[in-house]
């Protein structure tokens, strides 16, 4: 018998000083058994750090990466299906990610394990006619810390300020400091 997923709900209050983007987003998260609470947090942070400030031009959501290869972690798509952004956690093949640029306008990983630098090495230059990808590594120490964050039912602030994340959940609160491998602004 499989496995289902664990249903997990997330309200993050948004301060995006740098993008000037600010609100209060209820995230459903559809928790994969395999799933780690800090990648279960990743994606959240992802989410948090590219959530456009309106849905006028479609929203981004949380997709079945875990369940469907063809999808990424999240991803942006505007009104008529088109995917404006493709977003991954982890640690993609190139293969993946060259298949993924030509479908979307822009294209983020965010990498969080301590064998990140291994796997960058590897596909640092199989990747460069992407000229549309981002590469960002949290940090492991920093992503574990935010694991201890990680619950079923979460009230997360999340406030973003000169490439600084501070994710709290009024006891607690994690720095994050983001780490641009790749891509040009």
């Amino acid at each position: 018998m499989a496995l289902k997923a664990t249903i997990h709900k997330a309200n993050i209050q948004l301060a995006d000083m740098d993008r000037n983007v600010y609100g209060d987003h209820a995230v459903t998260i559809a928790r994969h058994p395999s799933e780690t609470d800090e990648r279960m947090m990743i994606r959240l942070l992802a989410f948090a750090l590219n959530v456009p400030a309106s849905d006028d031009q479609g929203g981004l959501d949380l997709a079945k990466d875990l369940w469907d290869t063809d999808e990424p972690a999240l991803w942006h798509k505007d009104l008529t299906g088109q995917i404006v952004h493709w977003i991954d956690v982890g640690q993609p093949d190139d293969k993946r990610l060259m298949r993924a640029s030509p479908r979307s306008e822009q294209v983020s990983v965010y990498t969080f394990t301590a064998s990140s630098p291994i796997w960058w090495n590897g596909i640092a230059t199989k990747i460069t006619r992407a000229n549309n990808l981002k590469v960002w590594l949290i940090p492991a120490e920093q992503c574990q810390e935010l694991a201890t964050l990680a619950r079923r039912t979460m009230q997360l602030q999340v406030t973003v300020q000169d490439g600084h994340v501070w994710v709290g959940d009024g006891e607690r609160s994690v720095e994050i400091a983001p780490e641009k491998l790749y891509g040009t602004d």
